[in-house]
């Protein structure tokens, strides 16, 4: 019996392990989450734990007032997804995703960023 529930427990570890990484998860970004730049970044460079979709998978960068600030559809390949930014005055802006893994399972996300500072 005791046998039988360690194979049982081993088995249902390995599907929660499998299932754990069946996303895409945020892995970093460029400017990093939370961090305050001093030159105004050009882009918004995402970059995932899977494989992105990249007909589906989106990202929308706004500044404080909720005014969009990037320049549209973002560009993904493989993991990475990126989007051009306008031209950025000091202040604070909000980066949302939405990331589509190649295996349809899909999760999003926002964060922050500072232009300026001391």
């Amino acid at each position: 019996m005791r046998t039988l529930i360690a194979i049982v427990s081993l088995f249902l570890l390995a599907c929660g392990t499998v299932a754990a990484r069946a996303h895409a998860f945020l892995d970093h970004a460029s400017p990093l989450v939370g961090s305050t730049v001093h030159a105004p970044p050009h882009e918004v460079a995402l970059t995932f734990t899977q494989n992105l979709e990249g007909a589906i998978s989106t990202v929308e960068v706004t500044d404080s007032s909720g005014a969009r600030v990037d320049q549209g559809k973002a560009a993904v390949s493989g993991n990475t997804m990126r989007v051009g930014l306008k031209s950025l005055a000091p202040g604070s802006y909000r980066v949302r995703w939405h990331a589509l893994s190649v295996d349809t399972h899909s999760t999003e996300g926002s964060f922050t960023f500072q232009v300026g500072g001391p």
